[in-house]
């Protein structure tokens, strides 16, 4: 191991655990606060054109999206948290090996998934919810989301290998910087250019390109994992490990994307306007939820290199203060979400009817939101951890195996308002299983000290 990577394993091991967790969830927190910020761009320009079919359009896109994010995050996640406990282990070859399995595989599945979505693109609107008048905005916005495929995923992965290494500012820069190119190419394009909706997807690719090319240059600093082509020596094992590690974040993605196409479904039946509101309601959430994602990014790297070098006691410390102190700010965001809701939704379309749903629904949700502090905690510990079934679950459970049903089932029981209290339901019910998840794992690594302290004595 060189001294570069000799000093961050001295920093992720000792130092203090809550300023550790801060230091490295500041720039993760930027990263997904600005992230979600210029996917909310989209939604907020396209609006301006003053059409709820347009803005549609791009909410139905949205799944698609998803799914590309999954693969980028199957692959960042499955060979991020390995590296991360690998170099706990102080095991270098190895993560030099899985980091580019994780990044040349996730490339290649881009490419696959670019050819069969423009080969497919008219079933494949039809499959995620296009209508007829519809059809049109989704075409031109798929299209260009489809060609930058290939190096979304692979940005994706980068980006969480060099966060997994501890590096979230080198990771944070690529991000930070694709998005503020698409936050100006968006008006330019949608508007001075008259490329409408495709103008905002085209503005997409070419910013995730711009922090593509960034975050390829921030893997050759800091002491970062440097990808080769050499490294790639595709094997059982090493896929074995990223579908280990990355099932769960595949899961959470593309059931977000079966959600998300569920709830465009159950919305269609109350017109483009109930499908405009829930697609704005929907980026409005993630832009909030993205403090706590970032946060608990942040939490991901302390706890698998602390859990690889069996330091466990400081896992758990790690654990119990990102839940305490996320709790309280999504507390704190909920009570201004659920006050706000109304100008809020109307910042992103001026529809009376489509404020009015959207309304209600953000205030359904802001109920509840403070109970993902726990559950997403619990399911970024149980990953890193290497503990796939319960990471697994967890990762269905909020976007998939609660939302699906209850999206389905409560509108044909309470109409429109049923669309608007599902999220709120299966975020209960995900917060329920979680606590018996999340403890089971802490009680576990409280054995496991002490076995260690047991076999020390002997």
């Amino acid at each position: 191991m060189d001294s570069a990577q000799e000093r961050k394993f001295q920093r992720m091991t000792q130092t203090p655990v809550k300023k550790l967790v801060c230091q490295l969830a500041v720039p993760t927190i930027i990263s997904m606060l600005v992230t979600s910020f210029y996917n909310m761009a989209d939604t907020f320009f396209v609006g301006k054109l003053d059409n709820a079919s347009a803005t549609a359009g791009v909410g139905i896109v949205y799944p698609l999206m998803a799914i590309i994010q999954a693969v980028g995050f199957f692959f960042g996640h499955g060979s991020g948290n390995y590296i991360s406990r690998a170099l706990g282990a102080h095991d270098n070859e190895d993560a030099q090996r899985m980091a580019a399995t994780g990044f040349f595989s996730a490339l290649i599945a881009g490419f696959v998934i670019m050819v069969v979505g423009l080969i497919g693109i008219n079933p494949l609107s039809y499959m995620l919810g296009a209508t007829e008048t519809t059809l049109p905005y989704v075409r031109d916005y798929m299209s260009f989301i489809l060609i930058g495929a290939p190096y979304m995923t692979a940005s994706l992965v980068l980006n969480n290998q060099m966060r997994y290494q501890a590096n979230a500012v080198y990771a944070m820069v690529g991000i930070v910087s694709g998005a503020v190119i698409n936050i100006g190419l968006d008006p330019l394009l949608i508007f001075t250019f008259d490329m409408g909706v495709g103008g905002a997807a085209l503005a997409t690719i070419i910013s995730q390109f711009a922090g593509f090319v960034l975050l390829w240059i921030g893997t050759h600093r800091g002491g970062t994992i440097t990808i080769r082509l050499k490294n790639f020596r595709p094997n059982a094992r090493h896929y074995l490990t990223i579908l280990n590690g990355g099932t769960p974040s595949l899961l959470r993605q593309g059931l977000g994307s079966v959600a998300t196409i569920s709830l465009t479904f159950a919305a269609k039946p109350y017109g483009d306007v109930a499908i405009a509101a829930m697609t704005i309601v929907a980026r409005i959430m993630q832009f909030a939820n993205s403090c706590l994602i970032g946060f608990g990014q942040g939490f991901q790297p302390v706890c698998g290199f602390n859990y690889g070098a069996k330091l466990f006691a400081r896992v758990r410390e790690a654990f119990w203060f990102c839940v305490k102190l996320s709790t309280a700010v999504l507390i704190g965001l909920a009570i201004v979400g659920a006050l706000l809701a109304e100008p809020i939704v109307a910042i992103f379309l001026d529809d009376a009817a489509v404020t009015e749903i959207g309304t209600a629904a953000l205030r359904w949700q802001c109920l509840t939101f403070p109970l993902a502090a726990w559950t997403t905690m619990c399911n970024m510990m149980t990953q890193t951890t290497g503990k796939a079934v319960r990471a697994s679950f967890l990762a269905m459970a909020r976007q998939g195996l609660f939302f699906v049903p209850t999206v389905l089932i409560m509108p044909q029981l309470f109409g429109l308002l049923g669309v608007e209290i599902s999220q709120s339901i299966a975020d209960v019910i995900s917060f329920a299983f979680a606590i018996p998840i999340g403890m089971s794992l802490l009680n576990e690594m409280k054995r496991d000290e002490q076995a260690l302290v047991n076999r020390a004595a002997a």
